[in-house]
């Protein structure tokens, strides 16, 4: 493939560029130690068109590709991870199937807006028993007049306290097979539960939700047929690892960016420390790693624009992008040494919220099944 990015593609990636530098990364750490959703940067990405990137222009979107969505998504991972994460779950997880499936109601009232930055959406597939096995999904549909009755209890399902709708995955019909479902915040039933404190991406609230007894009315039953909710998926699963491997990239690229700087600016023995072999090895290890990573992200993404077979190379680009990105943050800790275990210095925000690209779209574990399959097949 040619790695040569188009004029647009450029323009894209030099506007998010500016957009990290001066609006995203001056207040990544107080959003973080505030524990803060980022409100008023998810509304300046909304009027950057971020969350319509890839979606048609007569739905209010650009009409682009997921490559300049991992370009413009690597920038934003790269200033900050929680509000990576919030735009990402906004721009993908939280309205792709709305998108594809939701009825002209669904798409003015709910999807249009969410573009704008108006409503905000999340996707409930996690459960207590049920991560990476979709066949543990246990949350059940009921069919009755007019709707379904929804029980069950999500979990780990990120920004559900500040989402207006969910895009909820259950079983229903005889045959008990995977359904999606629109349930709106006001739907009575809906409890958004406890938040689920973790050790990174503070600024993206994760909590549980359950659903008891909630009715979802006929028209919110966003699958065509009950049953189909397993291929809608995993037509989806690939995007979510290729853009999760951008977000890799963008935060391991802060981290190699920090340690630059500071060995250039760190003395001892009366030298800078980036004039020491044990510190160039670092971080020539952290720039080939980065950069092979990014090759196999954007290969994939490429993949993906041209139409081409290309769930095997998500898989790997997910988990070469995330794995590369976890050594890169541990490797900046260690070329920081003291520094890297301060809360003043960024490194530790690095190290922290990189296991976030770790969990999503599969674990390691996972995708290397998925890989294996693959080239067994």
């Amino acid at each position: 493939m040619n790695f040569d990015l188009t004029d647009e593609q450029r323009a894209i990636r030099d506007a998010f560029e500016r957009f990290s530098d001066e609006a995203i990364a001056p207040q990544a750490a107080a959003l973080d130690e505030a524990h803060a959703y980022p409100r008023a940067l998810m509304g300046q990405l909304a009027g950057l068109g971020f969350f319509g990137l890839r979606y048609p222009e007569d739905v209010g979107g650009s009409g682009l590709g997921l490559t300049e969505f991992a370009l413009a998504l690597e920038e934003i991972a790269r200033g900050s991870m929680s509000l990576a994460g919030a735009a990402a779950m906004q721009s993908l997880m939280g309205t792709k199937f709305l998108h594809m499936l939701g009825n002209a109601d669904i798409i003015e009232r709910l999807f249009k807006p969410a573009l704008k930055g108006e409503k905000l959406g999340a996707l409930c597939m996690t459960e207590p028993n049920a991560g990476s096995d979709l066949d543990g999904i246990a949350t059940q549909a009921k069919k009755v007049d007019g709707g379904y009755i929804l029980n069950g209890q999500k979990t780990w399902i990120t920004a559900a306290p500040v989402a207006d709708f969910f895009t909820v995955f259950a079983r229903a019909g005889e045959e008990k097979k995977l359904t999606i479902y629109l349930v709106e915040r006001s739907f009575k039933g809906l409890v958004v539960g406890r938040e689920i404190h973790k050790m990174g991406v503070w600024a993206l609230p994760t909590s549980e939700v359950a659903l008891a007894d909630c009715f979802v009315p006929d028209s919110h039953r966003l699958s065509k047929e009950e049953g189909d909710g397993e291929a809608h998926l995993r037509k989806t699963l690939a995007e979510i690892r290729i853009i999760t491997g951008a977000m890799a990239l963008g935060v391991a690229r802060a981290a190699l960016a920090e340690s630059i700087r500071y060995a250039g600016e760190r003395e001892q023995f009366g030298k800078p420390i980036n004039r020491y072999q044990a510190i160039q090895f670092k971080l020539a290890e952290m720039a080939t790693e980065l950069e092979a990573a990014k090759h196999l992200v954007y290969y994939a993404a490429w993949l993906h624009g041209a139409g081409r077979p290309h769930h095997k190379e998500a898989a790997m680009a997910k988990l070469n992008a995330t794995e590369a990105a976890a050594r890169i943050c541990d490797q900046a800790a260690r070329v920081l040494a003291s520094y890297g275990y301060a809360m003043d210095y960024p490194v530790q925000r690095y190290l922290r919220d990189v296991r976030f690209t770790l969990i999503g779209g599969g674990t390691s574990e996972i995708l290397k099944l998925i890989i294996a399959k693959e080239v067994s097949s």
